[in-house]
This record gives C-alpha cells, sequence and structure tokens, in this order.
C-alpha cells in the first residue's frame, strides 16, 4: 500500500477497533454465547457464532490448522482457539485483535495475543510464515484489497495467507457495507465499514496486492482459499503456484 493506503486504512482500523469494544461485542465473549450480529444500515443481519469461536477448534479449523506452516499471526483472532491450538502444536503463534476481552481469553486458554489493530505496527512485520484471515475477517476495514497488501508486507516473501470466503452461488460476492455489532435484544455498537467476499472474488483482489490462489477448500459449510505471493516472472519464464 502507498502511504496515502496505510493512512487511511489505519483511521478505519480505529473505527473498527472502538465497535468491536462496543459493549455488545465484549459481553458475548465473556459468557462465551450470543445471539450477536453484524446489523446493516437497511436491517440485514449476519449470525456471528459466539460459541464456536469460544470453544475448541472444529473439523473446518483443524483444515486450516493442517496447512500452517512455521510461525503463524491470527489477525482478528477471538478468544483465541486457534492460536491455542497452534501452540499446543508447537508452533510460535500469535493473535491480534482490537477487543481487549479476545486477548484477554487467548491468554487464558494457553495462547499469545496482542491487543493491536492489523493496521498498527506489529511484531515480525515480513517474516510470518503463515496469517490468518478466518471467520470472514477478510472483513475488516472494509477494503479487501487494503488488507491483503498491508498482510504481503507482513508475511514473508514465502508466507501464505489463508483466508475464509463467504459461501456464495457462484462464489462472486464481493460487497462494502457499513454495519454495527447487534446483540438482538437492542443493543448496538458503532458503525463501521465491513466487507464480505467470496472465493472469486478474493482471487481479483489477491492479484492486485500481489498474491495469486493456491489452493481452495470446503469443510462443512465453510469456504477457504490459501494465497502464495505471487511470483514475478524470470529468466524461464513466470513461476506462480496453482489453484488445487
Amino acid at each position: 500500500m502507498s502511504a496515502v493506503d496505510t493512512a487511511g486504512a489505519a483511521g478505519t482500523g480505529a473505527t473498527t477497533a472502538a465497535a468491536w469494544t462496543a459493549d455488545p461485542y465484549t459481553r458475548a465473549l465473556r459468557s462465551g454465547r450470543g445471539p450477536l450480529f453484524l446489523r446493516r444500515g437497511d436491517g440485514w443481519l449476519l449470525p456471528l457464532d459466539v460459541e464456536r469461536w469460544c470453544e475448541a477448534p472444529d473439523r473446518a479449523d483443524w483444515t486450516v490448522l493442517d496447512r500452517c506452516r512455521g510461525t503463524v499471526l491470527d489477525i482478528g483472532c477471538g478468544p483465541g482457539r486457534l492460536v491455542a491450538a497452534l501452540a499446543g502444536r508447537g508452533h510460535r503463534a500469535l493473535g491480534i485483535d482490537v477487543s481487549p476481552e479476545a486477548v484477554a481469553r487467548t491468554t487464558r486458554s494457553g495462547g499469545a495475543a496482542l491487543h493491536r489493530s492489523v493496521f498498527e505496527p506489529l511484531p515480525g512485520e515480513g517474516r510470518w510464515d503463515t496469517a490468518l484471515l478466518i471467520d470472514g475477517n477478510i472483513g475488516i476495514g472494509g477494503d479487501p484489497a487494503a488488507l491483503l497488501g498491508r498482510m504481503a508486507g507482513v508475511c514473508g516473501p514465502a508466507g501464505s495467507l489463508i483466508v475464509e470466503c463467504v459461501q456464495g452461488v457462484p462464489g462472486e460476492v464481493d460487497e462494502r457495507c457499513e454495519v454495527r455489532v447487534d446483540d438482538g435484544r437492542g443493543g448496538l455498537g458503532t458503525p463501521f465499514p465491513w466487507a464480505r467476499v467470496g472465493a472469486g472474488a478474493l482471487a481479483g483482489h489477491a492479484a492486485a496486492a500481489g498474491w495469486v490462489p493456491a489452493e481452495r477448500w470446503t469443510s462443512g459449510a465453510r469456504v477457504f482459499v490459501r494465497l502464495a505471493r505471487l511470483v514475478r516472472p524470470g529468466p524461464q519464464g513466470p513461476n506462480r503456484p496453482q489453484v488445487t
């Protein structure tokens, strides 16, 4: 990203951070249960699976964990189920989250976490082997291209980025919207920008940010894509990972 893009993303990140520290989200994490939603201005609701986030990794999560290599950074780690599982496997893993309650739950579960936005300076920038954007976190900041560009500076030259995408027909969901955290009982957080991206749309945003899809898979109703750094053409021609 350019300096202008970075500054804009940082401002958006601050807005998002304020929203996720609002009472509805904090209360849900403390109790470990919902209901909790993202509410769009037109009344549309996206359910947030708080109970799943606060439990041990499920079968779909393990398909992600099995693909993690080396050091792992979990962006928007929530209550830390993935970070704790990675630590248990011997990975050097770190979660970051804008919610103090999420960070506290992660550390209590045995994971390492920092109260930090992805658009702020991070430990080990440019050296992470694997980064995660799971549970819809490609939506952070409301600008997938900017977020993917930021991740290109966070991961190492041979790093991978695993993204959970929106399942759709035909899979081309590519939405920008303003949402609020809603507890379904009248409690609302502050508005912030969000995005929803299907696997097809992700490929376009990824290419612009220096990534290329290397693998795509589904587990149950969840869709994942592993992105690799785009290898520029050399003397022998282009060398790009292929989707499997």
